[in-house]
């Protein structure tokens, strides 16, 4: 069974005939359920050995939820091979039905199995005791098989629930990361403190809880100027200027916002009050805004950083500045500002006072471009690319699991880095998946620009990209970058600069995912066994290279 997960494609007769052909799928959904993987592709291993099956491909998601498909990249793979015609399997073995998903919508976790179905490959649940074959008995229990998962999940997600709400009213947090300027403690039953926690780090004993506490004094020092400050000059953008030109890191060490210094400025957790539920996001349904009666209050449980009276008159003058306009209002003053400077801009209607802030735009019109459609103005940037922006992230997302599939056969391990397209290959580098946008060039520029977003997060290791051609309408090439993590929020670079920055350019998709897949596996490749029971290791070439670019 230590091998169950171990690909074997032979050339014999009996492995090419696709009807004793089969993949497995196997899915966790947390990482505390260390052999969940392992045991599932044990009771599969069985039931191939029972049916004179051959596993030939495995599908795999780890740390994922059953809910939905987004974000399953084993799921969304498998179901791409088969209406692509590439699976050479006549069965896709599964160890029950929740397994495959705990969809809220039966009818969902239906459509996929149907897909299979449609392409002739039968799907088996292995640790199931009905058989899947169609017949009124199993079509039954299957559905109420599928319908116990779903509720387990409503169920589960309730009880999390009023444990939390429960924990809150006690003082204790009941999840997340605490706000800027804040830390963690952990403490035990008795209310003793077990130190703080860093940021990734879990408590694992149900008797220990988790208080909220002022964090490191350079986090709290600044907290307080911020709330000094904003009674001097009434201006969180001012603020988030000034802290941004002392190079002062906001929480997640990026650059400060508006809206960042805002949600510190109406946080009660400064002055000790811990709220809990303020949003939910339940069963993944998409996160909304609960109303003040559903709020579970816990205040006085934490320290305070700030003194009641000035958390009172900022609140204050933020509550007396709020104006509420219409929509004809706030087109006329948007009218009045493009006649005035002669252009607008995102940067221009924030520092604007009487202009509603970029997020009020986006609440009311969708986005800025519909604002500059009604009120006639046309601005000289070319905002095309984000008429495809959908386009090119389900490109990035099939890229994403792409290169994870050839990382898995070259013999290591990956797991989900904690965001949207981003690998971390176990005992290498992490491979973040993003888009090299082409840049106009003005009339004095010399060379074609382009540009990668690094989003949010963006940790040290490689960032694989997809370089569009002018005007973002096709794939130009592809494009790996180094990085140590602690760039800026944009990378720019030219064909003439490229070689400089050591950004290796290829061809063809398959190019730069060999390429990947060669420099993470001399650091992260496992022993892997073939059918002749010989061990062998992919090649690996070393991580550093002189800066160059080639083809391959």
């Amino acid at each position: 069974m230590a091998n169950s997960l171990v690909v074997r494609k032979g050339t014999s007769l009996a492995e090419r005939n696709r009807a004793l052909r089969a993949a497995q799928y196997v899915r966790m959904s947390t990482e505390r359920q260390q052999y969940s993987i392992q045991n599932q592709a044990a009771v599969i291993a069985t039931f191939a050995h029972a049916h004179n099956l051959t596993i030939v491909e495995t599908y795999r998601d780890e740390g994922e939820s059953g809910l939905q498909l987004k974000n399953r990249s084993g799921l969304i793979r498998l179901i791409e091979d088969v209406q692509s015609g590439k699976a050479d399997f006549g069965h896709i073995l599964v160890y029950d039905v929740s397994r495959w998903g705990r969809f809220q919508d039966t009818d969902e976790s239906a459509h996929y199995e149907f897909i299979c179905k449609q392409a002739g490959i039968k799907v088996a649940y292995c640790a199931e005791q009905f058989d899947n074959n169609g017949s009124m008995l199993s079509t039954i229990v299957k559905n109420i098989k599928r319908v116990m998962a779903a509720e387990y999940s409503r169920e589960l997600s309730a009880k999390i629930f009023a444990g939390q709400c429960r924990f809150a009213r006690l003082g204790y947090m009941p999840g997340g990361l605490p706000s800027y300027g804040l830390a963690r403690e952990l403490v035990d039953q008795e209310r003793r403190s077990k130190g703080l926690l860093k940021k990734g780090d879990l408590k694992y004993l149900t008797t220990d809880h988790i208080r909220v506490r002022p964090g490191p004094p350079e986090e709290v020092a600044i907290v307080r100027w911020m709330f000094q400050r904003f009674l001097e000059v009434k201006s969180e953008s001012l603020i988030a200027w000034e802290l941004n030109n002392k190079n002062i890191p906001a929480g997640k060490g990026g650059r400060w916002a508006c809206s960042s210094v805002t949600r510190i400025l109406k946080n009660e957790r400064y002055i000790g009050n811990l709220i809990f539920n303020q949003r939910s996001n339940k069963l993944r349904r998409g996160l909304k805004k609960n109303p003040p009666e559903e709020w579970i209050r816990a205040d006085g449980c934490i320290e305070p950083i700030i003194d009641h009276d000035t958390f009172r008159k900022v609140g204050k003058i933020i509550e007396e500045r709020r104006v509420d306009l219409t929509e004809e209002e706030m087109l006329k003053r948007f009218r009045k500002v493009l006649h005035k400077e002669g252009r607008l801009s995102p940067k221009l209607i924030d520092r604007t006072v009487g202009l509603p802030c970029i997020a009020t735009v986006r609440a009311h019109f969708g986005t800025v471009r519909n604002l500059y459609r009604l009120i006639g103005y046309t601005p000289k940037r070319n905002y095309g690319y984000l008429d495809t922006r959908a386009l090119w992230a389900e490109a990035r997302s099939k890229l994403t699991s792409k290169i994870a599939y050839a990382i898995a056969k070259a013999g290591c391990r990956t797991v989900p880095g904690g965001w949207t397209n981003c690998l971390r290959v176990v005992g290498s580098e992490s491979i973040s998946i993003r888009t090299a946008r082409w840049i106009p060039k003005p009339e004095e520029q010399y060379s074609e620009r382009w540009s990668i977003e690094r989003e949010v997060h963006l940790p040290a290791g490689w960032i694989a990209a997809i370089r569009l051609s002018k005007s973002n309408t096709s794939v130009l090439d592809y494009v790996l970058v180094p990085t140590d993590g602690r760039i800026g929020q944009t990378i720019r670079f030219s064909d003439s600069t490229r070689e400089r920055r050591g950004i290796l350019r290829f061809k063809t998709e398959d190019a730069i995912i060999r390429a990947i897949t060669r420099r993470v596996a001399k650091k992260g490749a496992l022993p892997e066994q073939g059918r002749n029971g010989c061990r062998r290791r992919e090649a690996a070439r070393t991580i550093r290279r002189p800066a160059r670019a080639y083809n391959e």
